[in-house]
């Protein structure tokens, strides 16, 4: 199938308050044009610096979601225009996005990232570090943030009921924070679970775009 019938194949299978964000990253321009023809919105992208270049060159009326481990020193270059910051995992790095948030007279919408999987390559917080920041006096006079919500990455397991049972932990702990609508957890390979399990975004690559990876 094309992209664009891709897009609307995933789309008759998620109810309509779920977002797809449509992975992008290493995929040249005119497949992300495909799917913006297509009436898509929404992409995410892993890399500050092809994430810049891509914003540069596409449509202006495109949401983009940073969907990556992000540094500190590098959020300078997506302040101006990013839509939303996925990944913030830690109290450090929120207080460089309220900075660059701050110069460029902007509000940035951000969630926190819940560290869940079985694997120590993931980034994330634990429950009380999420809690802890979120009650602090400091996070309070944070003003040019604005906590959506929370992100998470399962296992890379072919195992389903772990895979359920870590997308059910996010969704326990989030029941805590009623303000925050946004549970960005759920990939190609296990969307449906994830929505499931309380998942109102998801983010999707291979099952858009397919699986070659673009050699720039």
């Amino acid at each position: 199938m094309s992209i664009s019938e891709n897009i609307k194949h995933i789309k008759s299978q998620i109810p309509e308050t779920i977002t797809l964000i449509a992975v992008s990253k290493t995929k040249p321009n005119d497949m992300l044009l495909e799917a913006y023809n297509a009436g898509h919105r929404h992409f995410g992208e892993n890399y500050v610096q092809e994430l810049v270049d891509k914003e540069t060159q596409l449509p202006k009326d495109i949401n983009w979601h940073f969907i990556g481990h992000l540094q500190s020193n590098k959020v300078k270059y997506l302040a101006p225009f990013v839509y939303l910051i996925h990944g913030v995992d830690s109290f450090n790095l929120l207080k460089e996005i309220n900075k660059q948030a701050q110069k460029n007279n902007r509000i940035i919408d951000c969630l926190l990232q819940i560290y869940i999987a079985n694997e120590e390559t993931k980034f994330g917080l634990d429950f009380k570090e999420a809690s802890d920041i979120l009650n602090s006096t400091e996070f309070k006079v944070l003003k040019n943030i604005n906590i959506k919500g929370f992100m998470a990455m399962a296992s890379n397991t072919d195992n389903k009921g772990q895979i359920k049972n870590e997308f059910a932990t996010l969704k326990n702990f989030s029941l805590q924070y009623p303000e925050f609508k946004i549970l960005s957890f759920g990939m190609s390979s296990d969307y449906k679970l994830a929505i499931e399990e309380g998942s109102t975004m998801i983010r999707v690559g291979s099952s858009i775009f397919g699986e070659r990876e673009y050699s720039k």
